[in-house]
């Protein structure tokens, strides 16, 4: 059932269907990746639809490597698309981790390399910080505030 419910949410990110994604999360769901912290299942939700808006239809998702039982279920994807804040291209490839109750997603962790990615997104404030706490910290500070405005006019 799980690996299903993977196969479901990345197929809806490929065709970029926000509410699609948002049926795979449990009402209990939280989310973690390097940008966005602990997030419940309205803000995962909205942060899905806040990216895949920002896209303008200029987001390339793959996936593969999907393994997994009835508990929990990993996948490698790939995002390929410009950063909103700079136009820069980027290739971010991710290692997904879900672990599901009633079916649905109840914990969703991805990781990735937050250097790499800042180098492609951030120019060179990433190549030259990406590996600091600092950046890592205001890159959070500001996915927050972004998510917060988007969910406050949307």
């Amino acid at each position: 059932m799980s690996k299903q419910t993977l196969e479901k949410f990345y197929l809806a990110f490929q065709s970029l269907d926000a509410n699609k994604m948002a049926e795979c999360y449990h009402s209990e769901a939280v989310f973690n990746d390097p940008a966005f912290q602990n997030l419940n299942s309205e803000e995962v939700k909205a942060m899905w639809a806040m990216l895949i808006q920002r896209s303008e239809g200029k987001l390339e998702i793959t996936f593969d490597s999907v393994i997994g039982d009835d508990d929990m279920a990993q996948c490698i994807w790939e995002a390929k698309y410009e950063f909103s804040k700079t136009g820069n291209p980027v290739h971010n490839i991710i290692h997904a981790s879900m672990e599901f109750k009633d079916g649905l997603i109840i914990r969703h962790t991805d990781k990735f390399d937050f250097w790499r990615w800042s180098k492609m997104a951030l120019g060179t404030p990433g190549k030259l910080l990406g590996w600091s706490p600092v950046l890592k910290n205001k890159v959070r500070k500001m996915a927050r505030a972004s998510l917060d405005k988007y969910m406050s006019e949307n």
